[in-house]
């Protein structure tokens, strides 16, 4: 029998509402973040998956603001190749590029190959952040480089996990279970929360004296999501399908039915694992198609036009940090979803 059963919301359930402003030009709003010691002039973290972060989508992002998070989807030395073509291309000594890992030993040996690199920003990257291997590496890592590095972990879906990670040593924490696009975890499985509601539910209840700063992550479709994730209490957003299928995404273009696609698949989905360990254990993610946007550039200069324009007309904010404390908000599909009969709804569609 469940027990504590509970009404939830997800982006599509919730809008906020317009207030006066009298900021007279979006361009006086600042959407820059930090993710504790890490600024960001753009709130956005490219998602480690191969579909869409490799060099190429990490130099844009880097020369854009943003954070890339290079996947962990091939041997470590392809990893480090990245980094260094992103520095080249960049031309920024100590670029702000995080890489991907895992938990096993031979991710630990993928740390100190990629610390003596330079890079000093690590995403460990597993379905379930709330577990004593993910405990394991934040404390290793954390033990053996002390304040010199940003460790980004996750994802995790409550506020007792967000807590635990946060005590261990995170910098940044993933948050959501099973909302992205592509990933199958809530069909699988049969776990998963909302990723809305997890940020309410982190931000009220977390216990932690020195918690990690918050990244949404799954079932942000729109930049009114990012800004409804940014009110929620989200430090940025990590994204994967909004900038999948463009040019610096990964993958070749392929014609069908008179438009253009480029290839985007979960990377725990039975292609993905294929390719990169040449066998199958549990798939909770597809592959897909999706259309073909042209420059990411083009796609961070929209989604930033569009925050920044829903900060000012909505939310009548000049920063971010702004926001906990002006924003309203109000359960917009509560009726028409009949949300109150359809208690602790695990699907954002």
């Amino acid at each position: 029998m469940f027990k504590n059963l509970q009404q939830t919301y997800t982006f599509d359930d919730v809008l906020l509402v317009p207030q006066y402003s009298n900021i007279e030009t979006r361009k006086v709003v600042d959407i820059g973040t930090k993710l504790k010691d890490l600024r960001l002039t753009t709130p956005i973290v490219s998602a480690p998956m191969d579909t869409v972060t490799e060099y190429k989508m990490a130099a844009a992002m880097v020369r854009k603001g943003g954070l890339p998070i290079l996947h962990r989807y091939n041997q470590s030395q392809d990893q480090i190749t990245m980094y260094e073509r992103v520095v080249l291309d960049t031309e920024i000594r100590d670029p702000l590029v995080g890489a991907a890992i895992g938990t096993s030993e031979e991710d630990w040996r993928r740390v100190r190959m990629l610390r003596y690199a330079g890079v000093r920003i690590f995403c460990i990257d597993v379905a379930h952040g709330h577990h004593v291997a993910v405990e394991r590496m934040v404390k290793n890592i954390r033990h053996k480089y002390g304040s010199d590095i940003h460790i980004m972990a996750g994802n995790i879906a409550t506020a007792e996990a967000f807590t635990d990670l946060s005590d261990w040593g995170a910098d940044s924490i993933r948050v959501g279970v099973g909302g992205g696009s592509i990933c199958s975890t809530r069909i699988q499985t049969g776990h998963g929360v909302p990723t809305l509601q997890s940020i309410f539910d982190i931000v009220n209840n977390q216990q932690s004296q020195n918690p990690a700063a918050i990244i949404a992550d799954g079932g942000i479709k729109t930049s009114g999501d990012i800004v409804k994730a940014l009110a929620a209490g989200a430090d940025a957003v990590m994204l994967g399908s909004m900038l999948s299928g463009t040019d610096e995404a990964p993958g070749d273009l392929f014609e069908q039915d008179g438009r253009m696609f480029k290839s985007y698949r979960g990377m725990a989905s039975k292609e993905a694992q294929t390719d990169w360990r040449g066998r199958v254990s549990s798939i909770e993610g597809i592959a897909s198609k999706t259309l073909y946007k042209g420059s990411v550039n083009n796609v961070i200069d929209e989604i930033n036009s569009n925050v920044y324009g829903n900060e000012v007309e909505t939310l009548i904010i000049d920063s971010i940090t702004d926001v906990l404390d002006k924003v309203e908000s109000i359960a917009a599909n509560a009726y028409e979803k009949n949300i109150d009969k359809n208690i602790n709804t695990l699907a954002e569609t």
